[in-house]
């Protein structure tokens, strides 16, 4: 899809919900990256508010009183768009843009605007549009016999133009079946091309984490694979892989990932799958961590979350604190989980401890076990799959039963739930 030619920049007035069970605190966080995410998209936050509520109001997210503050507030600065950080129905947008005159989206719109914005390759463009379409398709409803406005929104120009609703229902569903047949012909061919890589018995390994983390620095610094690097969310879309020999002269096969971000459009990650399955077949996951931003847990929350999702949730993953030149954060996390490390992909501190940790990881001897896991202790479980790889689990009155091969540092992490022969 060909980029936006913007003459301007929209105005945006943000909106952010506090349900049961949130903190404020959470709320004006992802409402921060909201305004980033606008921002990359190419648009100028001009206010933002906030509402609690024990659940949203199924006629327009927020309340009805709330909804006309909005319109007064988009008066105000003269907004052209409302954005909402959680998904909106196709009812609740048709029912916002009615009363405050203007297009009101969801932070969905703007992740599949930058995506729009910042794919290249045939299959990376294709996965977009399909992303695009399916969030589209139930939102034709309601809309009498107009799509959304081909030149104004955040989604604008991208999407298919104004006709009447069946017509452009059918000619959705025809694009969307294409789609789908193009990139699974792609799949095909990957399928193919890892089914000879791992005939080779090259180990491979998946760099992710979560966007801006500076996974594409760390995949130049360790290959000097020339992916473009760029302080902005989601400016690689694109998996790279590339060749890397580790101390002692063995080779691996390293390959970028797309960044996550809380909330990933659902859209998104199904449209990714295909890309997305060398995440799930490596042997080991590089999860890049930016040390310094406000909140590394609830990133690396996030990426564990869509790693689930893909499939990927049990593959062994090594923690790299990335950007120490910015914040001794990263020493200092790393010093508190063994096996992970911290580096400077920028500059090129901690790559030669990196290296050698990989190294070991890919190679060292590894112990069969037996362990007994209480069915409270998800986070255990979810470390044995994480540091180890699982052979066989099964559910036991006394708990989940799990045999695994461990190393000796997750064997000495789990040494309490081993079961004695």
């Amino acid at each position: 899809m060909a980029l936006i030619d913007r003459s301007f920049r929209e105005k945006i007035v943000l909106v952010g919900v506090q349900l049961a069970g949130e903190s404020e605190e959470s709320v004006e966080s992802s409402l921060d990256e909201l305004a980033l995410l606008v921002d990359t998209a190419g648009a100028d936050v001009m206010a933002r508010t906030t509402q609690r509520r024990d659940r949203p109001d199924p006629a327009y997210y927020v309340g009805k009183g709330k909804v006309d503050e909005l319109r007064e507030i988009s008066l105000e600065v003269d907004s052209d768009t409302v954005v909402f950080d959680d998904e909106l129905t196709p009812a609740q947008q048709f029912n916002l843009e009615k009363v405050l005159g203007r297009t009101a989206i969801d932070r969905t719109a703007v992740i599949l605007d930058i995506f729009a914005q910042n794919a290249h390759s045939q299959e990376g463009k294709a996965q977009v549009e399909l992303a695009q379409l399916r969030y589209r398709l139930p939102r034709l409803r309601g809309r009498g016999t107009q799509l959304s406005q081909q030149g104004g929104g955040l989604l604008g120009n991208r999407g298919p133009g104004e006709t009447q609703l069946e017509v452009d229902r059918r000619r959705l569903v025809r694009r969307i079946h294409k789609l789908e047949a193009e990139l699974r012909q792609i799949a095909g061919h990957r399928a193919t091309q890892r089914k000879a890589r791992k005939r080779s018995q090259v180990p491979t390994v998946a760099v992710v984490g979560y966007t801006n983390a500076g996974k594409s620095t760390l995949l130049n610094r360790l290959t000097d694979a020339g992916v473009l690097v760029e302080d902005r969310l989601f400016a690689t879309l694109d998996a790279t892989t590339r060749r890397l020999e580790l101390p002692g002269g063995r080779n691996v096969l390293l390959t970028d990932t797309v960044g996550f971000v809380q909330k990933l459009p659902h859209q998104l990650v199904e449209a990714f799958k295909s890309t997305l399955e060398v995440v799930a077949e490596a042997d080991l996951l590089l999860h890049v961590v930016d040390a310094s931003a406000d909140d590394p847990d609830a990133q690396i929350e996030a990426v564990r979350s869509v790693l689930v999702e893909i499939g990927a949730g049990d593959v062994p993953e090594l923690l790299v604190w990335n950007k120490s030149d910015r914040t001794p954060e990263a020493a200092r996390r790393a010093g508190l989980s063994a096996g992970s490390v911290a580096v400077s992909a920028l500059t090129g501190e901690g790559i030669d401890t990196l290296l050698a940790v990989l190294g070991d990881r890919l190679t060292r001897t590894t112990a069969t076990v037996d362990l007994l896991v209480p069915f409270g202790r998800g986070d255990v479980l979810a470390r044995v799959h994480r540091e180890g790889e699982v052979v066989e689990e099964r559910a036991t009155e006394g708990g989940m039963a799990v045999r695994a091969r461990l190393d000796e540092t997750a064997l000495g992490h789990l040494t309490p739930y081993v079961v004695s022969p």
